[in-house]
């Protein structure tokens, strides 16, 4: 009698203990419940960023769209490494990971992914500056470096069955775009990119090329949990088949990638002809506009330039637009209403760049100044402020450019930027940047001297201009 009592106890026991679990909700239940949608990514161009005017990045505004389809907020994890984010997928400690990944098998056995939303190639990087890479074989005469945990890893390992002396350095501390940077600076002489990475990084590290694919299109997609519950994959493929058919994802690719072969930074036969076609029509408001803020109208010429090729009609991947690529933010500061009217859009910028040279403090001189106001009009005030709190940890001087030259591209280093209060940035674009309109202020110094007697640029005002500072 005790026996049979002790067992209906224990079946009562089990009966109301187990109900909770049999009627916990889903993944995307809890997530609604929650209000908060928790995505893993990199910290990457490609993928997310901590741009001059918050968070941007392919994947973040691709994660966010899903974030307000579900009707949560978006949280944004970034691990330290590649092999991270496959860790936190198994441990559940995202709901999904949104970082650029390429579909392989050897993944597919770890994780679900979802539909494929773009086609990339991976390709074999070098610089310019060497010989071109015909073949795998030739890459055994040079150094080629890798993120470790990547779909770049495992396509080696693939051509290394029929190419036995193929070797190669992984990183566990590094992204592609650094990898990428030290090819541009000669300190490696390969590292393997998808086609996307090289199309972004390419319009500042001037001298990369791809030598060759090594792998046929690939699709890129989002990494989701390989459990039982399948509520928010589901739910992530009703979400790709509407932004599919109704063209926000091909809106969203052309405002981040379309734009990358409209741009070409190195050429000088194309901005020579631009003086000559384009220049003429702007000239007068840049020397107005700089005449009122104190500046010199050949560097402000020289950074619309770098910023939209003189196209009063240029729009960014951010929605930065016009000839000065204003964000809307800083156009509503600025009291512009119109960034696509030419003059609203050059008076406006050289308003902003004065106002930041302004705020700099007192000991930066010139010409370090103008150089500090350039990085900051395109990285950001407070991320220039972080790369000087780094000269002075690294005792070099916080006050001059020569110096801040060399800190910040840390902002792309997790070591670095943890120690910042801004946070990561892509710190080597605003140095590319600077040195950029140094040149085009130079050539276009040049060609007014070279055109002195052309009737098109022919103007009193370029004898009593002032040399830049």
């Amino acid at each position: 009698m005790a026996f049979s009592l002790l067992i209906l106890v224990c079946l009562i026991l089990f009966i109301f203990k187990g109900i909770p679990l049999l009627f916990k909700p889903g993944i995307l239940k809890q997530i609604e419940n929650s209000g908060e949608l928790v995505v893993v990514s990199r910290n990457s161009p490609t993928t997310y960023y901590e741009g001059p005017e918050g968070p941007t990045g392919f994947e973040y505004e691709l994660a966010e769209k899903f974030a307000n389809f579900i009707g949560v907020k978006l949280k944004i994890v970034t691990p330290d490494n590649l092999n991270e984010i496959f860790s936190m997928l198994d441990k559940n400690e995202a709901h999904l990971a949104a970082a650029g990944l390429t579909i392989t098998e050897a993944r597919k056995q770890r994780v679900r992914f979802g539909p494929g939303y773009q086609e990339i190639k991976e390709q074999l990087i070098y610089n310019n500056q060497d010989i071109k890479p015909e073949t795998i074989e030739d890459l055994t005469f040079g150094n080629l470096e890798v993120v470790a945990g990547s779909s770049h890893v495992e396509k080696l390992e693939e051509l290394k069955k029929d190419n036995p002396d193929l070797v190669w350095n992984e990183h566990d501390d590094m992204e592609s775009e650094q990898l990428l940077q030290l090819v541009e600076d000669r300190m490696i002489d390969y590292t393997i990119a998808d086609s996307n990475e090289l199309a972004l990084n390419q319009r500042f590290l001037l001298e990369l090329r791809a030598a060759f694919d090594i792998s046929e299109p690939q699709q890129l997609a989002w990494a989701f949990p390989l459990t039982d519950d399948t509520s928010l994959y589901d739910k992530a493929m009703v979400f790709f088949w509407q932004i599919i058919n109704n063209g926000e994802l091909t809106q969203l690719i052309e405002r981040h990638y379309g734009h990358v072969s409209k741009f070409d930074y190195v050429g000088n036969r194309i901005y020579l002809r631009h003086i000559a076609t384009r220049l003429t029509e702007y000239q007068h408001m840049f020397i107005e506009s700089s005449e009122k803020y104190n500046l010199d109208w050949r560097l402000l010429a020289a950074v619309g330039y770098q910023e939209s090729h003189w196209n009063p009609r240029a729009v960014s991947p951010t929605g930065v637009r016009g000839i000065m690529m204003l964000t809307l933010q800083t156009a509503g500061q600025l009291g512009i209403k119109n960034r696509l009217d030419p003059e609203s859009s050059i008076y406006g910028g050289a308003k902003y760049l004065s106002q930041i040279r302004n705020r700099l403090p007192e000991q930066i001189k010139e010409p370090d100044r103008t150089w500090f106001a350039l990085a900051s009009y395109n990285v950001g005030f407070y991320h220039v402020e972080d790369a000087r709190i780094i000269a002075q940890k690294q005792g070099k001087d916080p006050n001059k450019w020569i110096d801040i030259k060399s800190t910040l591209p840390l902002l792309s280093r997790k070591k670095w930027y943890k120690q910042t209060r801004f946070g990561y940035a892509r710190g080597w674009e605003p140095v590319r940047y600077v040195e950029n309109i140094r040149r085009y202020y130079d050539l276009l110094n040049w060609q007014l001297s070279k055109s002195d007697t052309d009737e098109e640029l022919e103007h009193d005002v370029f004898s009593i201009l002032p040399p830049i500072l």
